[in-house]
C-alpha cells in the first residue's frame, strides 16, 4: 500500500521544501539519509501553536471532553466542599467560643457522657445555686434556667407557631455576653414577683413584628400574656438542634408557675468565673463542691455535666475531623475516577489520532511538541472541568447551608486550591498517554496502526 504526502509550504517547525512518497521504503529511506533543515521557532510561538492545536483537540472531540469534564468536575466539587465546608466550620467554632466565653460554664443535669437508661436530668437545686454563689471561689454570677419548647406566640394577625421559652433569673444577657439591641434586662424584682414580662429573640421579633420595635408591647404566649421588656441582638449560631436567636426569655418564676413545673430543679446553670487564665481550677472547684453537695461516693459517676469553651472546641474538632475524613474520601475517590476516565479516552484517543500523530511527525513535529500538545488538552479539559466542579461544589454548599447542615465560607483559597487540584489531575493521569502519542512510529501511525 502506498502513502502519498505533499508539502508545499514551509511552516515554523516544519521542513522546507516539497516531499512526495510513494512508498514506506522512500519515505524511510530519505528520512534516514537526507533529513531537511529544520526551522525552528521561537518557545512562546511554539507554545502558543500548540495551545491553539489543543484546543481544536478539545472541541473536536465533543464528547469525550463531556466525559472528562464530567469526571473531574465532580471530583473538584467534593474537594470545594471539603474546604469550604472545614473553613466554615472553624470560622464558626471561634464564633461560639466567642459568646459561649472563656470565663464561663455551663451546667447541665444529668451526665451526658453515659448516656444510662433512665437516668435524672433534673439533678440541680436551688441549694446549688445558694452554695455556688456564697462559697464558691472567683464567681461572679450564677443564672440558674429551666426551658419549655415548642410554645406558640401571637401578636394581632401575626403568629410563631412553636419556640423556646426560657426561664432564667436576673442578668440572662450579660451572663451569656449577649448584647441587648433594646430594652432591658430581666430584673431582680420581675424575678420575685414572676413578673409576665420577656425579652425576645431576633427570630421571633422579627416575625411578629418585622421591623418595628417590639418594647412595650404585649403578645400571647401559649395562655397568658407577657410584655415585651427587651430584644437579644442577632447572634447567627446554633446549638442544641435549633437556632439560638428563636427564644423569648421570661423570668424563672413566671416559667415553673405558669407551666406547672416542679420548682426546686433547674435545668441548667451559667456560671462565669474570675481570672478566665484559671478556668480548670475554677471547673475542679466546681466538680469538687457538686459532688460532695449532691451526696456522691468517689466510685459513683457525675450527675451533672459541665461545659465550658474549650469543651466546645474539642467537639468541634472531632466534628471537623470527622467531616474531613468523610469527604476526603470522597473526593479523593471521586477525583481518582475522574483522572482514570481521562487517561482511558485519551489511550483511546492515541489510537484514533494515530494518522493525524504521524503525519505531524513525519514533517518535523518533534515527541516533544506531541508530548507537549497532548498535556495541554489534558490541562485544558481539567480546567474547564475544575471550574464546573468549583460551582458545583459551591452550588450544594449553599444548599447545605440552607438546609442548617453546614456553614460554608468561601475564599479565594478554593479556588486557586480547585483549580491546581484539577490541572494535577490532568498533568498526572494524562501523562501516560501524551508519552504514547509521543513514542508513536510516524511509518506506523500513517498506517493508523498507532
Amino acid at each position: 500500500m502506498s502513502v502519498g504526502v505533499r508539502i508545499v509550504k514551509a511552516r515554523p517547525g516544519g521542513y522546507a521544501g516539497v516531499v512526495r512518497c510513494r512508498c514506506r521504503r522512500f519515505l524511510r529511506s530519505h528520512m534516514e539519509e537526507t533529513p531537511l533543515t529544520p526551522i525552528a521557532p521561537s518557545l512562546p510561538r511554539l507554545l502558543a501553536r500548540l495551545r491553539d492545536m489543543a484546543f481544536s483537540a478539545v472541541w473536536a472531540y465533543k464528547v469525550r471532553s463531556f466525559f472528562v469534564i464530567l469526571g473531574v468536575g465532580f471530583g473538584v466539587a467534593s474537594l470545594t466542599l471539603i474546604v469550604t465546608a472545614v473553613d466554615g466550620a472553624e470560622r464558626k467554632a471561634m464564633e461560639i467560643v466567642e459568646w459561649f466565653g472563656p470565663d464561663a460554664a455551663l451546667v447541665f443535669g444529668g451526665n451526658f457522657k453515659k448516656h444510662a437508661v433512665g437516668a435524672r436530668t433534673l439533678t440541680l437545686t436551688q441549694d446549688d445555686m445558694r452554695g455556688i454563689r456564697q462559697s464558691l471561689p472567683g464567681v461572679t454570677v450564677v443564672v440558674p434556667m429551666r426551658s419549655k419548647g415548642d410554645i406558640p406566640l401571637k401578636y394581632q394577625n401575626a403568629a410563631v407557631q412553636g419556640t423556646l421559652v426560657i426561664g432564667a433569673t436576673e442578668d440572662y444577657a450579660g451572663a451569656w455576653n449577649w448584647p441587648l439591641v433594646e430594652g432591658r434586662d430581666l430584673s431582680e424584682e420581675d424575678v420575685r414577683l414572676a413578673s409576665r414580662v420577656a425579652i425576645l429573640g431576633d427570630k421571633p421579633a422579627r416575625e411578629l413584628f418585622g421591623e418595628e420595635s417590639p418594647v412595650g408591647r404585649t403578645i400571647q404566649l401559649d395562655k397568658f400574656q407577657v410584655q415585651i421588656i427587651g430584644r437579644l441582638k442577632y447572634r447567627g449560631a446554633t446549638g442544641g438542634g435549633g437556632d439560638v436567636d428563636d427564644r423569648v426569655i421570661i423570668p424563672i418564676t413566671t416559667l415553673t408557675s405558669r407551666f406547672n413545673l416542679d420548682r426546686k430543679y433547674y435545668r441548667a446553670m451559667r456560671i462565669k468565673f474570675l481570672e478566665p487564665e484559671r478556668m480548670s481550677a475554677h471547673v475542679e472547684n466546681l466538680n469538687s463542691f457538686l459532688r460532695a453537695s449532691h451526696g456522691l461516693d468517689p466510685s459513683q459517676d457525675d450527675d451533672f455535666s459541665i461545659i465550658t469553651a474549650d469543651e466546645v472546641l474539642k467537639f468541634l474538632a472531632v466534628f471537623k475531623g470527622g467531616l474531613v475524613a468523610f469527604l476526603g474520601v470522597t473526593a479523593a475517590a471521586a477525583m481518582t475516577v475522574g483522572g482514570f476516565v481521562l487517561a482511558n479516552l485519551f489511550s483511546i484517543s492515541v489510537s484514533e489520532r494515530s494518522r493525524e500523530i504521524g503525519l505531524k511527525k513525519a514533517v518535523g513535529a518533534t515527541s516533544q511538541a506531541i508530548l507537549l500538545q497532548f498535556l495541554m488538552e489534558a490541562a485544558i479539559l481539567t480546567a474547564i472541568g475544575g471550574l464546573v466542579g468549583l460551582g458545583l461544589g459551591l452550588g450544594l454548599g449553599q444548599l447545605l447551608t440552607r438546609l442548617g447542615m453546614l456553614k460554608i465560607l468561601f475564599s479565594w483559597k478554593v479556588f486557586f486550591l480547585s483549580l491546581a487540584s484539577a490541572i494535577g489531575i490532568g498533568v498526572v493521569f494524562g501523562l501516560k498517554p501524551a508519552k504514547q502519542a509521543a513514542a508513536l512510529d510516524p511509518i506506523t501511525a500513517l498506517r493508523g496502526e498507532g
